[in-house]
């Protein structure tokens, strides 16, 4: 069969022509309303041209080579905790990520630092045949690296020939808990030689863990996150030269962990951007730069307990963004994680997310699959760019330990903590599911252990302020809480009424949007319209009413229907929409609350439960 030139049947393409087009859909508005900015301020263009003269950014693996596929252990019952480790690793893990008190991924729960749980969690499984074994520890659970050098020595086996990551990582631990056990000039010695017995001993390392998770899940930024472990690598990298280590050899004891976020192309460059920045220290170290190891967890900020489910597709996207960025292994955390301890269902889908991007997407065959993409390059050189600044600012204050003790990294942290805040709480960041189309009769989830214990607080000595942990969904699961109570009080849902005025085609778009965010703090929208208006109110048993129709029906009908309502007893009524210039009119009607786009959705809602 012949070959078609199909593309040849339309004329060229250009950014012009697209431009045209552009303007003609945005019917006047400014081209510049495409753009958005990042919470680091970089812009984000609609359209980018193809990077030219770009080199692939070479990771630590192997052309071909998958990335590892980590399992998160976390289960206090070692003997338990053995049994899922089996199951994972006959079942498409390579990597296990222990969890043990203290981590700063310690989540609420973990695994016990002694030497018979590791003995009884590490019982059949044959550390030398290629299985990564990541170790994330904390201050309370710091003699686990000694335990597991021992375990290994005892079942005859050469360090050299397991690949064991030791997650030392005091600096990511003191900004958690916003205290340390020492000051760090007295804590760095200590660590280097902790890391240089292991060394001698014939372990291959890494050792010292740059991690960003305490930043990203205390609401920091891509450029934020990327400064903190940068600065937190150069400070182990000086207590490892200063124990006696050659920088040559100290660089390749250092790896880092970034967490991976459901915005995709920000999660791919900031991977790319990490690899960047060290480089360009190795470079001022007098270094030929060398891949660095680079680990990844999916976001704990993002999970939900809300439509537990759609965490799925949130760790799938922050997997694949890890993956293209070019993550050497990478975590998924159980969809079900924020209600407890996984399933093995749960566990399932978090190892197979990855399998389904290694063997049927195929994503690790290609070396750095963004190079050239105008988009990805662009933002990789702007958060690199962003990032060298803010490392910058924490090297001025005398480094990550200083920095903390003074509170410059929290304060900037919480700067943009209060913007993301105040972005879910208006629905301008969206959480599907939770903030935006929620479902109030979903299914419970299945977990092995559903209470959660209290996310850690910051010890009673603590120094400084410390880097607290969130979780993004949590306001509006609180309402979907007070949802829940009063069900089990009254045996339905607190209710709003949606008084449709005109047809479906006047009511329908802001009918949808009100229920959606009603339904979002566990306001039950029933939905109302034809004749007999204020009998459908009475009769739906809700006490708060919403007026939801176009603009040309407001204007005969609002304000009439608004005082029917409140006569029939309503606490409270509604409009969706923007009032304009009716807004006093309307609001002497009784239309105390307008909603739109952008509206403070948490505050209406905190307001409305105050009326129920």
């Amino acid at each position: 069969m012949a070959e078609q030139n199909l593309a040849g049947a339309f004329p060229a393409a250009d950014e012009a022509a697209w431009k045209a087009l552009v303007d003609e859909a945005l019917k006047g508005a400014r081209f510049a309303s495409l753009q958005s900015r990042s919470y680091d301020s970089i812009v984000i263009e609609p359209l980018y041209a193809r990077a030219k003269d770009v080199s692939p950014i070479a990771t630590g693996r192997a052309s071909g080579e998958p990335w590892s596929v980590m399992q998160r252990v976390d289960l206090p019952d070692p003997a338990a905790a053995n049994k899922q480790i089996l199951d994972d690793l006959n079942n498409g893990a390579n990597g296990l990520a222990l969890v043990f008190e203290g981590d700063v991924g310690d989540y609420g729960y973990a695994l016990p630092a002694t030497e018979a749980a590791v003995k009884q969690l590490l019982d059949g499984i044959h550390l030398e045949a290629g299985i990564a074994v990541e170790l994330a520890f904390g201050p309370p659970s710091r003699q686990v690296a000694k335990i597991i050098a021992s375990h290994v020595k005892a079942k005859g086996l050469a360090p050299s020939g397991v690949e064991m990551r030791f997650g030392f990582d005091p600096l990511g631990a003191m900004a958690m808990r916003g205290t340390a056990p020492m000051p760090w000039p007295e804590l760095a010695p200590l660590v280097a030689g902790l890391i240089g017995d292991l060394v001698k001993q014939g372990f291959a390392g890494p050792f010292a863990v740059a991690d960003g998770r305490p930043v990203h899940a205390a609401g920091g930024s891509e450029a934020q996150e990327l400064a903190f472990v940068l600065a937190n690598a150069v400070a182990y990298l000086r207590a490892l030269e200063a124990g006696g280590i050659a920088l040559e050899t100290a660089r390749r004891l250092i790896y880092f962990r970034l967490a991976a976020d459901q915005d995709q192309f920000l999660t791919t460059a900031k991977f790319r951007a990490v690899r960047k920045l060290w480089a360009r220290v190795e470079e001022a170290c007098g270094l030929e730069p060398l891949p660095v190891f680079l680990a990844a967890e999916t976001a704990w900020r993002m999970m939900t307990k809300r439509d537990p489910h759609g965490n799925i597709v949130r760790g799938t996207i922050a997997a694949l963004a890890a993956a293209v960025g070019g993550a050497d292994a990478v975590t998924v955390l159980p969809f079900s994680a924020a209600h407890g301890l996984p399933d093995a269902f749960a566990r399932r889908i978090a190892r197979n997310t990855q399998t389904i991007l290694i063997e049927e997407a195929n994503i690790h065959r290609v070396a750095d699959p963004a190079a050239g993409s105008g988009a990805i390059e662009a933002l990789t050189d702007a958060l690199s760019a962003t990032a060298w600044t803010l490392f910058q600012e924490i090297e001025r204050a005398g480094g990550t330990a200083k920095a903390l003790a003074t509170g410059s990294i929290q304060r900037e942290v919480a700067k943009v903590r209060a913007e993301r805040e105040a972005n879910v709480a208006r629905r301008k960041d969206t959480l599907i599911g939770t903030s935006d189309f929620p479902d109030l009769a979903e299914d419970a989830v299945n977990v092995i252990e559903s209470t959660a214990p209290p996310p850690p607080q910051a010890p009673q000595s603590a120094h400084f302020e410390p880097l607290a942990r969130l979780r993004l969904a949590e306001p509006f699961e609180r309402l979907r809480d007070r949802s829940d109570a009063y069900l089990a009080l009254h045996g339905e849902r607190p209710k709003v009424f949606l008084a449709c005025l005109g047809r479906a085609s006047d009511f329908s778009a802001r009918a949808s949007f009100a229920k959606s965010l009603f339904e979002a703090g566990g306001i039950e929208a029933v939905e109302g319209s034809g004749h007999n208006l204020v009998k459908r109110f009475k009769d739906s048993g809700a006490k708060l009413a919403c007026l939801c129709s176009s603009d040309k029906v407001y204007a005969g009908e609002a304000e009439s229907t608004a005082k029917a309502l409140l006569a029939a007893g309503a606490k409270r009524v509604y409009l969706a929409g923007q009032p304009g210039s009716n807004c006093q009119a309307w609001e002497a009607a009784g239309i105390s609350t307008f909603l739109q786009q952008g509206c403070d959705t948490l505050a209406i809602l905190s307001a409305a439960y105050d009326e129920i």
